[in-house]
């Protein structure tokens, strides 16, 4: 026989030495190792393998069936055969041993050559049967369960999964989105250049989608070339989409297969639950629909079963794709609503507002900077913002003996951007403004976004020397904490909190108390949304020292505020 590996597992000395004994007269080469407890021999399985275990029922702490169950937990160890031992001889204990994976099971006081040798070669013998059925299983498990020619997931499989997958996602309250994706005149492809360079683009359309995800997501091909993805846990139905556009654009370029370029694009249909439906049947159906409407509005494209959505998707997709362009051939424009000092009624300052026009139509910052901020844009569009209010605020104060401060709005997702804070000296450096001029405006939204990196982005811009503006407080969070966790040198109250906007006395006694910590806080008051007399009134008998609001101007155009106060 070939030599062997095995191990005793046998808190008893003496049964240890009787069975190395019967073992070294039997003609079984072997090198033996031994151990008293389960614990030890798990150690030892870490390190080594071995071709056989002898394993004691009656262990310590942990009996041997407990072992028995780990090893054969463990894919890895279905060539190891194992032999139970006991002193007990009830049936329904050898069968009990059996049924947990022992390979056989031997009565201590029984053991001699004859027995051992038989056992250890039957349990070796039924061991090797037991892996090739494995083995085969998996081989069988896996034909069942994928696609032959992708190594996908195939119907069978997906469609279970996606049964647990909507329990999943119910219980945690977030959204499914099914993807169906069905490749755009794939049967020409079959007809003109056969099967062989069908299956062939179908094996190379699977790796450029399978790059436009992260991997969690289940990809399956339900059969010919219509597949299904299934994006669970998604916060909003945006993320559906951000995944559509990206297989369409990875699906834009030619294949070349053999000697062929061979486009092949992807009309793909989506439907959401809990929103669409919960029912797995459902969702494919109103999957396909969304489908074949995305084929019929001109293929190369996706589309949402519900029409809002792909109505709401559509106007976004427009206006970023405008955004692309209005920063291609800088369409965007600024304005500037005066920032008057209360008591004297002077100008002090300006805000900077962006401004964009489509065919002589004004589209709405609400509406744009939102799909910007999505897509990033916002980071282009904000150092365009920068570079042109801190020229425009050089050019108002070369001649000035009182200069004016310049407030620039900044977004979150700047905050992000790591040159950020270059480009801002740089600017100020090409214009020669000094940074105490420059009021970075931030919303408490900004502040809550990865608070660790943005304390660290706003530290180094106040470290600069520009003032750090908190807009739009008295409203959303009004956290307390973020006066003094953050840099913040100005504190601009909400326009709620004007009578205009209320006439509720306590919203006037929440603002004298707001200005009144404010205050002692040392920080910069400026009032916004001052539209009436009572208004202006209030503010300088609160003792607000700078105010904004439509009562002195709305935004102007450059020729219009240097007409106007300049």
């Amino acid at each position: 026989m070939q030599h062997m590996k095995v191990l005793i597992v046998d808190d008893d000395i003496v049964d240890r030495e009787l069975i190395k004994r019967t073992l070294k007269r039997s003609d079984i080469s072997c090198n033996i190792t031994e151990v008293e407890s389960v614990d030890d021999a798990l150690k030892n399985l870490q390190d080594s393998s071995f071709d056989a275990i002898l394993l004691d029922y009656n262990l310590p702490q942990r009996n041997g069936i407990e072992l028995l169950l780990e090893i054969k937990g463990d894919p890895n160890r279905h060539d190891t055969a194992v032999i139970m031992m006991s002193t007990s001889k009830e049936d329904e204990l050898a069968l009990n041993c059996i049924n947990a994976g022992a390979q056989d099971f031997l009565v201590k006081t029984e053991i001699n050559v004859f027995r051992l040798q038989r056992a250890i070669v039957n349990a070796q013998a039924r061991s090797d049967l037991e892996k090739r059925l494995y083995q085969s299983y998996q081989r069988t498990k896996e034909l069942a369960e994928h696609d032959s020619l992708t190594g996908l997931a195939n119907r069978y499989y997906f469609d279970e999964s996606l049964v647990k997958d909507i329990k999943s996602n119910q219980r945690e309250k977030k959204i499914l989105a099914l993807l169906l994706i069905d490749l755009d005149n794939f049967k020409y492809v079959n007809d003109n250049f056969g099967h062989d360079i069908g299956d062939k683009l179908l094996i190379e359309v699977v790796k450029r989608i399978s790059n436009c995800l992260r991997g969690n997501e289940l990809f399956a091909r339900l059969g010919g070339d219509e597949f299904a993805i299934t994006l669970t846990r998604l916060p909003s139905i945006n993320g559906a989409s951000i995944v559509s556009q990206r297989i369409i654009n990875a699906l834009r370029e030619p294949f070349q297969i053999d000697n062929h370029w061979i486009q092949s694009g992807a009309s793909i249909g989506i439907s959401t639950c809990p929103w669409d439906s919960s029912n797995t049947k459902e969702l494919f159906k109103f999957a396909d629909i969304a489908m074949y409407r995305a084929k019929n509005k001109g293929r190369n494209q996706f589309s949402f079963f519900e029409e809002e959505m792909q109505n709401e998707f559509l106007e976004q997709f427009k206006i970023e794709t405008q955004l692309r362009s209005a920063i291609m051939n800088d369409d965007f424009y600024l304005h500037y609503q005066p920032v008057i000092d209360a008591k004297s009624k002077t100008i002090t300052g300006v805000e900077a507002l962006i401004r964009w026009n489509i065919d002589g139509d004004m589209i709405s910052p609400d509406k744009f900077i939102p799909i910007a901020e999505k897509s990033r844009l916002i980071i282009d569009i904000g150092k365009w913002v920068i570079q042109q209010a801190i020229k425009q605020l050089s050019l108002w104060n070369k001649n000035r003996s009182s200069p004016l401060t310049m407030a620039i709005n900044f977004s979150s997702v700047q905050l992000a951007d790591e040159y950020l804070f270059d480009f801002i000296r740089d600017c100020l450096s090409q214009h020669n403004v000094a940074a105490h001029l420059i009021e970075v405006e931030l919303t408490e939204t900004a502040l809550i976004i990865e608070p660790e990196k943005t304390v660290k982005i706003i530290q180094g811009i106040s470290d600069l020397g520009c003032k750090v503006s908190l807009d739009d407080f008295g409203t959303g969070f009004s956290s307390l904490s973020h006066l003094h966790s953050f840099p913040i040198n100005i504190v601009k109250i909400d326009r709620t909190l004007m009578p205009n906007a209320s006439s509720s006395e306590k919203v006037k006694q929440l603002l004298s108390g707001l200005v009144l910590m404010i205050k002692s806080l040392d920080l910069q008051i400026v009032a916004e949304g001052v539209e009436t007399e009572s208004d202006l009134n209030l503010c300088v008998k609160l003792g607000i020292g700078k105010i904004q609001g439509f009562y002195f101007d709305k935004p102007l155009s450059p020729f219009d505020l240097e007409r106007k106060y300049l």
